[in-house]
């Protein structure tokens, strides 16, 4: 026991044990990574965006949590991740409900034609109850945690090799979507053949001719380079594109409480400011576009386009849980 008191005070005189208890254990903090996978490119808005959010989780808990973003698909499918994340990984994905549908099929709803239509809509959706209760019913049943989902990336247009003005004008187009049934089914009731094709296959689909045409957000379109294989870009603003910031139930469960809620409004605060600065890159990047030789169409009939997608949520018997939500946002 001597032997002990003599050597602490022996560290103590070195300076060897000036860390009191709180210090030490600030040290010795656990600290806790989220590998966040995006299929976008490292120009698009998105990925500032993600940076930004990242930055700010890691300031706010000391470094104790960090988020390493990587653009391109550089982890792998959306999908895979998706599965990944249910298994409790540590990596996250910007996805949709288009996908998160595939686990619970009611909102999918959010991914439909002309379902919101603003920015105002979208925060709405945050108080809705049907909504809130199927974010429950993923983390607890499927173990998919949103953090947020107020990133909302633009209307989604048609760009072809035609003008489309009308539903009619899509009649025979062959149209990339992501593989989910109301992304489908809503292109098809637009009038388009609707084809499955990984994000990063797009460009040389175009070049080989398997597909005719995209549906996108303005901003992917310089990003992707497609104003070398596309003429026109019609603006139909068929889907205000809500994504969705998904990780591990499992792993967000044993994050510390104030870490949590650190992640949740970084999320929400980076969104918003990704999101609204999108829409005003929109004008911009029409503008670009047009000096690369592509030509808009703005006279499109959105009457008969909103007309048309309401079949899309006919076949998938989604017109009543569409309707329950517009109801409880006041839409």
């Amino acid at each position: 026991m001597r032997s002990l008191k003599a050597l602490m005070s022996a560290c103590a005189a070195l300076g060897l044990m000036a860390l009191d208890a709180p210090e030490a254990s600030a040290q010795a903090q656990k600290t806790y990574t989220i590998k966040f996978n995006h299929v976008l490119g490292a120009r698009e808005p998105y990925h500032e965006g993600f940076l930004t959010w990242a930055k700010r989780v890691s300031e706010r808990t000391n470094g104790g949590l960090k988020i390493d973003v990587f653009h391109s698909s550089q982890l792998g499918k959306e999908e895979d991740i998706i599965e990944q994340i249910r298994q409790g990984a540590n990596v996250g994905q910007n996805t949709d409900s288009a996908r998160l549908g595939n686990y619970v099929p009611g909102i999918a709803v959010m991914n439909g034609p002309y379902f919101a239509e603003s920015l105002e809509d979208v925060a709405k959706l945050r108080q809705s109850k049907t909504v809130n209760g199927w974010l429950d019913e993923l983390a607890t049943k499927h173990g998919l945690k949103v953090v947020c989902y107020n990133w909302v990336q633009g209307y989604r247009h048609f760009f072809t090799n035609k003008p489309v003005k009308t539903p009619e004008d899509l009649k025979g187009l062959r149209i990339r979507t992501p593989p989910a049934p109301i992304w489908q089914e809503s292109i098809r009731a637009l009038g388009a053949t609707p084809v499955a094709m990984a994000f990063g296959e797009m460009y040389p689909g175009l070049q080989q001719r398997a597909i005719d045409g995209v549906e996108l957000v303005y901003n992917n379109i310089p990003a992707g380079r497609f104003y070398e294989v596309l003429k026109y870009a019609n603006e139909t603003k068929h889907i205000m594109l809500i994504n969705f910031q998904v990780i591990s139930s499992a792993f967000f469960d044993q994050l510390p409480k104030e870490y949590q809620t650190v992640l949740s409004e970084e999320c929400e605060k980076a969104g918003e400011e990704t999101s609204k600065r999108i829409f005003t890159l929109e004008g911009e990047v029409e503008q670009q576009l047009k000096g690369r030789g592509m030509t808009v169409v703005e006279d499109v009939d959105l009457a008969a386009f909103r007309k048309a997608g309401e079949k899309a949520y006919e076949a998938l018997k989604l017109t009543e849980v569409k309707n329950a939500v517009h109801k409880e946002i006041g839409k």
